[in-house]
Parts: structure tokens; sequence; C-alpha cells
């Protein structure tokens, strides 16, 4: 065996013991430790005022959360970011990452709030979150979103400018649905075809288990994963910032407060140096 060869199968074989009892390669870090939240910030906006049906008043702003939000729980036997849903906004890691493979586990809890309570349970992944917090409707940072809705998991969203080409077809008004090998259209805001753009085909749990969910970053190229199902695949990831177009390629990972409890837990992040292969047929 050559000396690179036996380096390289060191680098491959040697693994580190985390707090969850779980081996994670060398190249892996894991995002949530298992007992506080640190690394990350959370984000609270307005409250919800359910006379006048709008969120009003003051922010609780950066790092100020008496509500406990967002918390770490224990469930199913293993530790977990809860999220309350309560009041919306967001957690977001203090790192930014750049070109990068996210792992994580998502579980839904059984409480919703205003203005959500008769809607599907909602939160998101945004992955690229940069700017300020709140500048998306006083709760989230410019990012692209995974989508982490019922029914909807793996859909693509612009958030506060966010834009993305993807490979797309109108199925019904409005409605535009991932479709590989279709023309590349744009998805913003103020664009045509809006901001969201449906995932195909569905790879979602049902509610009450726990699903697995999985984003490829490279470039100014992404991929949603939901339980080893592709859902989208984007392209050519920027931002609109002042009218102006600019690249969007990294920032952090921020999860989303949005009127539902739900949990997160084995939140990993590891480098990559492309796509794997099997993803890009």
């Amino acid at each position: 065996m050559t000396r690179r060869n036996l380096i390289l199968l060191t680098f491959l074989t040697v693994t580190v013991l985390s707090g969850f009892d779980r081996k994670l390669t060398v190249k892996q870090k894991q995002l949530f430790n298992g007992k506080d939240l640190t690394g990350w910030d959370t984000y609270i906006g307005a409250p919800y005022d359910t006379l006048q049906k709008k969120f009003t008043g003051d922010r609780l702003g950066l790092n100020n959360d008496p509500m406990k939000v967002f918390s770490v729980t224990s469930v199913d036997g293993q530790p977990a970011i809860h999220i309350s849903g309560e009041r919306f906004g967001g957690i977001s890691t203090k790192q930014e990452f750049h070109n990068y493979h996210l792992k994580l586990e998502f579980k839904w809890g059984s409480r919703k709030w205003e203005p959500k309570k008769g809607a599907k349970r909602d939160s998101g992944l945004l992955y690229h979150a940069v700017g300020e917090h709140g500048a998306d409707g006083g709760f989230w940072m410019r990012s692209q979103e995974f989508q982490i809705q019922e029914g909807d998991c793996g859909d693509y969203w612009g958030v506060a400018g966010g834009v993305a080409d993807v490979p797309a077809v109108e199925q019904a008004p409005k409605r535009w649905v991932y479709t590989p090998g279709s023309p590349l259209l744009t998805f913003s805001e103020k664009g045509l075809q809006g901001r969201n753009c449906i995932k195909n085909p569905d790879g979602e749990k049902p509610t009450g288990q726990w699903n697995t969910i999985e984003l490829y970053c490279f470039g100014d190229m992404s991929i949603h994963i939901v339980n080893d199902v592709v859902t989208m695949v984007l392209f050519n990831s920027r931002q609109t910032v002042a009218n102006a177009v600019e690249p969007l390629t990294s920032g952090k990972i921020q999860l989303q407060s949005e009127g539902a409890e739900l949990y997160y837990r084995n939140i990993v992040v590891e480098n990559i140096s492309a796509i794997p292969k099997k993803y890009l047929h």
C-alpha cells in the first residue's frame, strides 16, 4: 500500500464519538451539543394580536427569549432542540458555511399557535442566511428556504430577496412544480413565478414520525433531500440587495419558529468538494 493510500484510508476510517454516542467522521461537525444552545443565536419577532389579526408590538429581538421559544429537551431518549412555535422567529448558527452537506432530523409536536392554529404545521430550514435578523416579515434573515411544512417538505422559498433557478413547470395556475429536465425558471419575490417552487416527489413521513433532512450546497447549486428522496435541485443561487443582484453561496443556517411545535436533533454538517455524482444525473 502506498503512503498516499495509507493516509487516505486512515482519514476515512478515523471517527470521533459525539455527545449522542454517534460516530462522526473527522470531516463532520455536530452543530447541536445535546446540552444547550451554545453556537446558536435566537431571534424573536413581534407578537400576533388575535383581535387586530396582525403582528404588532415590540420584537423581543436577538438572544432575548424569556418565553423559551427555543430550548433543549429530551425526546424519544435523545436530546433535541425544542421549538415551541409560540412566537415567530428563528434560531441561527453563529458560524457561516460554504460548500457543505447538512443533515438533521425533525419531528412535529402537538401544539399550534395563532395565526396558524388551523393551518399546516410549519417551520423551515433557511440556508445561506445573511444580513439583518428580521429582514423577512420581522422574523427571518435573507436566505434560501428548504421548506419544512406538513405535506410540503422539500419546497423552495426565496426569503427576503433570495433568488434561485429551478427546472419547473406550471401544473396549475401559479403552481410551479419542480420537474427535472424542464427549462430553468427564476423564482424570486417579484418575479413572474413568485418565490415558491413545489417539491417533486414527496418524501415526508406521517406527522409524529422522525424525518431526515439533507441539504447539499456547492457553489451556487443546492439539493433538497427528504428521507433519501431528492425533492428539488436548485441552480444559480443569488440575492437581491438594494435592486442589485449578487451571488448567495454561503451564510448561516437558521431554523424557523412559525406557529408550530417541533423538535430538531442530530444536526451535523461536513465540508464537501463536490456534489455526489449520484445526485447529478
